[in-house]
């Protein structure tokens, strides 16, 4: 089942159980579908797995710094709003991997490559980004890479 199919049949679970705020996030995620799937050179307008994950990726990034700048606000009821809406996009994101298992698939992608030094950082994240889209956010993969490489 596909990202758009899993996501209208939760849209009629949150409706039927009267659950408001969920019923928000899935109708923005549905909406962002609509959106990427109706622009122009978009495929028979469905969208890939790797393109649904980049879009999902995205929704939470703008979610995370939404509820981010909200608290520094002191708008705590709009943070948590935010911060709910991040918890249910991230429901539909492949599992995160956690700090040791990114270094040690950065470690792997290191040795492939055979990068050296940090001035190869760019074959290291040509591959990585590659490899670990949608299980790490880009800016952590490049922060651990240089890290290791240097």
């Amino acid at each position: 089942m596909g990202l758009k199919q899993k996501i209208d049949a939760d849209i009629k679970t949150a409706m039927l159980a009267k659950e408001k705020e969920t019923l928000n996030a899935l109708r923005g995620i549905k909406s962002l579908i609509l959106l990427e799937e109706t622009k122009e050179g978009t495929l028979g307008g469905e969208l890939s797995e790797a393109a649904e994950i980049t879009l999902l990726n995205r929704a939470a990034k703008q979610r995370r710094e939404s509820a981010t700048m909200y608290r520094e606000q002191n708008r705590i009821d709009l943070a948590e709003v935010e911060e709910t809406q991040l918890a249910i996009v991230e429901k539909y994101l492949p599992k995160q991997l956690s700090t040791e298992e990114l270094e040690t698939a950065i470690k792997a992608i290191i040795e492939k490559v055979g990068a050296k030094s940090a001035a190869e950082i760019g074959k290291v994240m040509g591959v990585a980004s590659k490899e670990l889209s949608g299980q790490a956010d880009g800016k952590t993969i490049s922060e651990t890479a240089k890290r290791l490489l240097s």
